[in-house]
């Protein structure tokens, strides 16, 4: 049986997992928030297409693709840091189940730790990638409007 002398070293090891998901939520919803305002953008344009005339509908259609580029990194972008999330959470019920059955377990330990890491970079590689992408489409818009970069 565990005691609580024995229980508190691991809940003081668990916080930082905790903390991880705390942050990586934030992470989440800001995600969320960029992929909406794509998506609602990209019906915004397509909803305009048909009524142009052929060169704006050229630069509608351009800027179609990048936002559809921009939606597919952002899905993966969300979907790794939900698996980041999702191994923080299981290296705390890891931690627990390691103190409480008295089992070294350093390297299921180690590896998701390993495969929290991974995945949050992973998932801010593709938000970079999406934040440089939509200065594509922007770029299109001020070359629309008449303006020269």
């Amino acid at each position: 049986m565990l005691t609580v002398a024995e229980l508190i070293p691991v809940l003081q090891t668990a916080i930082g997992p905790v903390i991880l998901i705390s942050g990586v939520g934030l992470l989440l919803l800001t995600m969320t928030n960029r992929l909406g305002r794509v998506i609602d953008r990209a019906r915004i344009l397509a909803s305009q297409v048909n009524q142009a005339d052929e060169t704006t509908r050229q630069n509608k259609g351009a800027q179609l693709v990048i936002l559809w580029r921009r939606a597919r990194l952002i899905r993966l972008s969300i979907t790794l840091t939900a698996f980041s999330a999702l191994f923080a959470a299981i290296l705390v019920v890891v931690l627990f189940m390691t103190a409480i059955l008295r089992v070294e377990s350093a390297w299921l330990i180690g590896g998701l730790f390993i495969l929290d890491m991974a995945s949050l970079i992973g998932a801010l590689i593709y938000f970079l990638q999406d934040i440089n992408l939509s200065l594509e489409a922007v770029k299109i818009e001020i070359q629309e409007a008449g303006q020269i970069i």
